[in-house]
C-alpha cells in the first residue's frame, strides 16, 4: 500500500507537524506501508508575512496533477490547511478520489494574533477544507469535542508517539547552569505564549530552545533567559534530558509532541490546563497544570523522573501509525470500489 502526503510544511523547518509526518513515514514502513510526500520541494514559494524564514509554496495545477499521477498513491491524506492541500484537495475533488485530512494546527488562533481576522472567519474556511474528507483526524479527546461543537464532521482519532530510543533520561548533558532548570522548546512565535513562561519569577534558571520572529523581542525583553536556538536529534535529546522541568506555555497547541519526548527524557511537564496538556497529562503524576504558570513550574519539580520515563513508553509510532492507517485504508478501499465502478462504466456496452 502507497500513501501520499500533502503538506505545506517541510524541511527546513523544524515543527512538531514535520516530525510528526517523519516519524509516521518510518513507522508505516515497519508496517509494510510506503509513505510519500508531496511537498513544497520543487515549486516556486512565497516568505510569510510576519514570519521572516517561514515559506508557502506556489502549486500549479498542472505540476500538482503530475505529481499526484505520478506516485499512483492507493491514499491521499492533506496534513495541512495551506496552499499545497487546498491545490491537493481541488485535485481529489476534481477526479472524485477520496481523501482524509488531518486539523494540527490552530490557524484561527495564529492568524488572529497577528492579524486582525476574525477567528470565525478562518474557522469557516477551515470546516469547509475539513467538511470533503472521509476522515478528518485529531490528536485528542479534547480537540475533538471541541472540533465536533464547532460543526466540523467525520472526527477520527489519530495519536502521537515519541522516539523513546532518541528520548533518553541518560542523554542528559552538563549545561553549566544554575539548578533548577526550567526549560522550553519550539517556535519562538506569539502563538507560543512565551513571554508567559520568560515573566516568571523562578529560582535557578530558564532556557528556551528554538528560532523564530520573536527571538531577538524577547532576547531583548528577558536578557537573563538562555536562549541557545534550534537545536535538533541527539543535540536537543541531550539538552532536554537535562532540564529540571519542561514548561510548556502554549495555550493554542492541539496536541505538543515535545512534551512526550520531555517526559521520554524524564522530565516532568509544567503548563496551562488547556487542550495538549490535559490530554497528555491529565492527572498522571508526570507534571502539573494551573491557571498559574508559576505554581505548575514548582510542583513539577517535585514529580518523579522514573514516571515520566515509564509513562512516555506507552506512546509508540507504531500504534500511531496503526491509528492513521486505519483510516486510510478505508480510504483506499473506497478509492478502488470508485475506479472500478468508473471502469465498468467506460466499457460498458453503449
Amino acid at each position: 500500500m502507497k500513501v501520499l502526503i500533502a503538506t505545506d510544511a517541510w524541511h527546513p523547518q523544524v515543527n512538531g507537524v514535520v516530525r510528526t509526518l517523519g516519524s509516521l513515514a518510518r513507522a508505516a514502513s515497519k508496517l509494510g506501508v510506503t509513505v510519500d510526500f508531496l511537498s513544497p520541494d520543487g515549486f516556486p514559494s512565497y516568505p510569510v508575512p510576519t514570519y521572516p524564514g517561514l515559506r508557502l509554496a506556489l502549486p500549479s495545477r498542472r505540476r500538482i496533477a503530475e505529481r499526484i499521477e505520478a506516485a499512483r498513491p492507493d491514499a491521499i491524506h492533506l496534513a495541512t490547511e495551506g496552499p499545497i492541500g487546498f491545490a491537493v484537495r481541488a485535485y481529489c475533488r476534481r477526479h472524485g478520489r477520496p481523501f482524509t485530512t488531518s486539523y494540527t494546527t490552530r490557524f484561527p488562533e495564529y492568524i488572529s494574533a497577528r492579524s486582525p481576522i476574525p477567528e470565525a472567519w478562518v474557522y469557516a474556511v477551515l470546516r469547509w477544507f475539513h467538511s470533503a474528507a472521509s476522515v478528518t483526524m485529531v490528536a485528542t479527546p479534547s480537540l475533538r469535542s471541541e472540533l465536533d461543537g464547532r460543526g466540523f464532521g467525520n472526527l477520527g482519532m489519530w495519536t502521537r508517539g515519541v522516539d523513546v530510543d532518541l528520548f533518553r533520561p541518560d542523554r542528559a548533558v552538563d549545561l553549566g547552569l544554575p539548578r533548577p532548570v526550567f526549560m522550553t522548546v519550539g517556535r519562538v512565535a506569539v502563538e507560543k505564549n512565551l513571554e508567559a513562561f520568560l515573566s516568571l519569577d523562578l529560582p535557578g534558571s530558564k532556557v528556551v530552545i528554538g528560532d523564530g520572529p520573536q527571538l531577538d523581542k524577547l532576547k531583548r525583553d528577558f536578557p537573563a533567559a538562555n536562549f541557545l536556538g534550534p537545536l535538533e536529534n541527539g543535540t536537543l535529546a541531550a539538552h532536554l534530558a537535562a532540564a529540571d522541568v519542561f514548561v510548556f506555555p502554549s495555550r493554542t497547541d492541539t496536541f505538543g509532541i515535545v512534551q512526550l519526548e520531555a517526559l521520554a527524557s524524564g522530565v516532568p511537564v509544567a503548563a496551562y490546563p488547556v487542550t495538549g496538556p490535559k490530554d497528555v497529562i491529565g492527572d498522571h503524576p508526570v507534571g502539573a497544570l494551573n491557571e498559574d504558570l508559576d505554581v505548575a513550574c514548582m510542583q513539577a519539580l517535585r514529580a518523579s523522573r522514573d514516571a515520566c520515563r515509564k509513562f512516555a513508553l506507552s506512546y509508540s509510532w507504531e500504534n500511531s501509525a496503526r491509528q492513521f492507517l486505519g483510516h486510510v485504508r478505508k480510504v483506499a478501499a473506497g478509492s478502488c470500489e470508485a475506479e472500478m465502478a468508473m471502469t465498468m462504466t467506460e466499457t460498458a456496452p453503449g
